[in-house]
């Protein structure tokens, strides 16, 4: 029995320092599995393909917008897009929105897309804060803000902290808060003690008193349905609900022509 019980706790000495170790790793490593960055710019020639131009200049540029501008325009969009690849990506975003008079810029994040500086929180938010403010200067309003997934908690916190008048949100795919969500994945792990980017949705809306469109998968494997149906009960303003039956997270229907782009823009815009 004496070496069996040393046996077990030989075993149970290794488990806990694997279990210690990966946990450290994590957390030393949270934003490489958060941030998929990218030093890639779009070339200037694709760009010319697509009819896409660098906003607001080649030199600084913050995002992507129409080469052409939008005759008589009703208002502006800015959509931050997820984690995972870049504002060029979302080119559907202007295929849907400009149909019903938007004017829509693709933002890109610090650390995206050839953009220099390294994503956090802090880095995200407040570079989408002077997005916001430059385009606003720039084209007045109103102006909307579309997050997608990772985009709606840095939209979220823009909104916690700017005094330039937003119209109105879409929520994409959101969760309630980062460390909420690293909880329901690493469910084994203390994970909502070890985030360092908190993205706390509902905290950053609570007192937002615009309009705001919450868009679900059903079957989101990524950013599981509970935790947006949370940011979206906790959301006391006029709000509206989509929610994508069967589908999951990168599986949502964006063609242009599909009838929810138009609910969406028509919620928005009533």
């Amino acid at each position: 029995m004496g070496e069996i019980a040393k046996g077990l706790w030989s075993a149970l000495s290794y488990a806990l320092i694997f279990y210690l170790v990966f946990a450290l790793l994590l957390f030393v490593f949270q934003r490489n599995l958060l941030y998929f960055t990218s030093d890639l710019k779009p070339p200037k020639k694709l760009l010319e393909v697509d009819n896409l131009r660098f906003w607001p200049s080649a030199e600084d540029y913050r995002g992507l917008t129409p080469a052409g501008e939008l005759a008589d325009a009703e208002g502006t969009v800015i959509v931050f897009h997820g984690n995972a690849g870049l504002a060029y990506h979302r080119a559907f975003y202007i295929d849907a929105l400009s149909q019903y008079g938007l004017r829509v810029i693709l933002a890109e994040y610090p650390g995206y897309g050839g953009r220099e500086g390294r994503p956090s929180e802090s880095a995200l938010v407040t570079d989408a804060t002077e997005t916001l403010r430059l385009a606003y200067r720039a084209y007045g309003g109103p102006v909307y803000l579309w997050g997608e997934s990772l985009g709606s908690g840095v939209v979220s916190g823009v909104v916690s902290q700017t005094d330039v008048p937003i119209a109105g949100l879409v929520l994409f795919t959101p969760w309630d808060s980062l460390p909420n969500l690293a909880q329901t994945h690493y469910w084994y792990l203390p994970a909502r003690w070890l985030v360092l980017d908190q993205y706390n949705s509902v905290e950053n809306l609570q007192g937002y008193q615009g309009k705001v469109a919450v868009i679900l998968a059903e079957m989101d494997e990524v950013v599981p349905m509970k935790h947006g149906r949370k940011l979206y009960e906790s959301i006391t303003t006029n709000k509206k609900l989509w929610l994508f039956e069967a589908t999951t997270h990168n599986a949502v229907p964006v063609a242009a022509d599909l009838l929810w782009w138009k609910d969406v823009s028509d919620f928005l815009s009533e």
